[in-house]
C-alpha cells in the first residue's frame, strides 16, 4: 500500500470515523467545477432542442444563466415529462472524467481509504428541478442499490455545484449511522422516482444534522450513513453530485456499469485516461 495519507487532517478524520462523514467547505474553486458546469449545460440543452422538436416549449431559453435554465423549461410541463430523462444522469460526457479524477477528491478520498482508488461506477449529476418529485430524496443507505456488492467502503463524496440551502433542498444526514448494518429497505412507490426508502420506525432517535454547503464544497460519508434530501422549493436547479470511491480491491460492480481506476501508486501505469473512460474501460489501454 502507498505511504501517501492524503489531504485530510487528524482531526477530520476523527469527525469522519466517529460521526460517520465530514464536511469540507469550498473543496474546489470556479476553474475545478467550470468543466462538470459545462457538461450539464450540454445536457440541458440537448434536452431543450428536444422539448422544442417535440412541441412541448416554444422557446429553448438559451440566454438563462446556468440555474435557472433548465427549471424555466420546465416549469409549464409534467413532472413525467421531466422524469422521462431520469431522476439523476450518468452520461458519459467528459467534464464529468474531469470532476470524478480531480487530485482535490482524490486525496481526500485517499486519506479514508488510501491511495489505490477505483472510481464506483454508480455516480449520478443531480439536476433538484423545483416541482418535481424526483428531487426528494426519502431516507435511505446508499449500499441499498448495491445490496449483495463485496464492497465496503464505498464513499460517498456529494458536492453542489450551486450554493445548496435549506429552501433549494440540501443534505440532511444521521450522524453515527454509518456502523449499522444494511437496513431492510422498500421501493418508493408514491412518485415514480424509485428510490429505496426506509420506514420512519427504521431511522432511530439519532437527531438529523442539516448540511447547507456553499458550491464547490464537498461531504463525504460511508455508503451505510442515513441520509436524504427535501424538495426544492426555490425557483433555481439544486445542481449536484454524488460520486463514489472505493479499494481497488472490492467488487467494481460491472453490473451497474463500468468504474475507473483513477488513482494507484502500484501500478500508476494502469490509471484509466478520458478516453478509457468513454470507452468504458475501467483501466488504461496498454
Amino acid at each position: 500500500m502507498s505511504t501517501i495519507q492524503g489531504s485530510l487532517s487528524k482531526e477530520q478524520l476523527e469527525q469522519y470515523n466517529t460521526e460517520g462523514y465530514i464536511v469540507l467547505p469550498n473543496l474546489l474553486n470556479e476553474e475545478d467545477m467550470q468543466h462538470p458546469k459545462e457538461a450539464m449545460m450540454a445536457k440541458v440543452s440537448q434536452i431543450a432542442e428536444e422539448l422544442y422538436r417535440d412541441g412541448l416549449i416554444a422557446d429553448k431559453l438559451e440566454h438563462l444563466p446556468f440555474p435557472n435554465r433548465l427549471a424555466e423549461l420546465f416549469k409549464d410541463l409534467t413532472e413525467n415529462e421531466f422524469l422521462k430523462y431520469g431522476r439523476s444522469w450518468r452520461d458519459r460526457i467528459p467534464g464529468y472524467f474531469t470532476l470524478m479524477s480531480n487530485p482535490k477528491i482524490l486525496d481526500a478520498v485517499e486519506s479514508l481509504i488510501g491511495g489505490e482508488i477505483f472510481a464506483n461506477p454508480v455516480y449520478n449529476v443531480r439536476p433538484k428541478v423545483p416541482n418535481v418529485a424526483a428531487g426528494a430524496v426519502p431516507w435511505h443507505q446508499d449500499k441499498s442499490y448495491w445490496p449483495d456488492a463485496n464492497a465496503n467502503p464505498v464513499i460517498t463524496v456529494w458536492i453542489p455545484l450551486v450554493d445548496a440551502t435549506e429552501l433549494n433542498g440540501c443534505l440532511h444526514i444521521k450522524p453515527r449511522t454509518h456502523r449499522k448494518k444494511l437496513l431492510e429497505w422498500h421501493q418508493e412507490t408514491n412518485t415514480g422516482t424509485g428510490y429505496t426508502a426506509l420506514r420512519d420506525d427504521q431511522l432511530g432517535k439519532t437527531k438529523t444534522v442539516v448540511l447547507p454547503v456553499k458550491a464547490g464544497s464537498a461531504i463525504l460519508f460511508n455508503d451505510r450513513c442515513l441520509h436524504m434530501s427535501t424538495p426544492n422549493r426555490s425557483q433555481e436547479v439544486r445542481w449536484s453530485v454524488d460520486l463514489r470511491y472505493q479499494p481497488t480491491d472490492q467488487d467494481p460492480m460491472p453490473q451497474h456499469g463500468a468504474g475507473f481506476l483513477a488513482r494507484s501508486y502500484i501500478h500508476p501505469e494502469r490509471v484509466a485516461t478520458l478516453e478509457d473512460w468513454l470507452a468504458e474501460r475501467p483501466e488504461r489501454k496498454q
